[in-house]
């Protein structure tokens, strides 16, 4: 039987471990929010994404939390008209990324909440392991 304590801060640990994966995505997709290809006519930054999954860890009995898979959004590009960009096809559009800054900025709010809560969670942990040691010892 595994203790209950190590297996919820285990559980909180992943939970860090994907939020911190879906923070740095978000990071790069508002970093290149704008960035359009070399060329006329190329392709620019495609977003990422990310997929989790879940992962029975058997010492523990208890399902964690893991990054599937990293990915690409699909969508199509945006096309803006800017005829003096180097990007731009001989029509004068420029292709740009498929990054809507405010659903980069809803997505790290909600990843950045998530993970104070993973946060706090091990903090908790530690406090209830710390008070049962101070119990056992107060005991004896």
């Amino acid at each position: 039987m595994s203790d209950p304590l190590s297996a919820a801060s285990r559980i909180a640990s992943s939970g860090l471990e994907v939020q911190s994966t879906r923070l740095r995505i978000v990071s790069e997709n508002i970093a290149n929010a704008r960035s359009t290809g070399d060329t006329p006519g190329a392709d620019p930054y495609r977003r990422k994404t990310v997929t989790f999954g879940t992962e029975l860890d058997r010492a523990i009995n208890a399902e964690l939390v893991q990054v599937r898979k990293l990915g690409v959004d699909l969508s199509d590009f945006i096309e803006e008209y800017d005829p003096g960009n180097p990007a731009a096809d001989e029509r004068g559009v420029v292709k740009m990324p498929n990054v809507n800054i405010l659903v980069e900025m809803a997505d790290m709010r909600e990843a950045n909440r998530s993970y104070e809560a993973n946060l706090q969670s091990i903090k908790q942990t530690r406090e209830l392991v710390s008070q049962t040691i101070s119990l056992l010892r107060a005991s004896q």
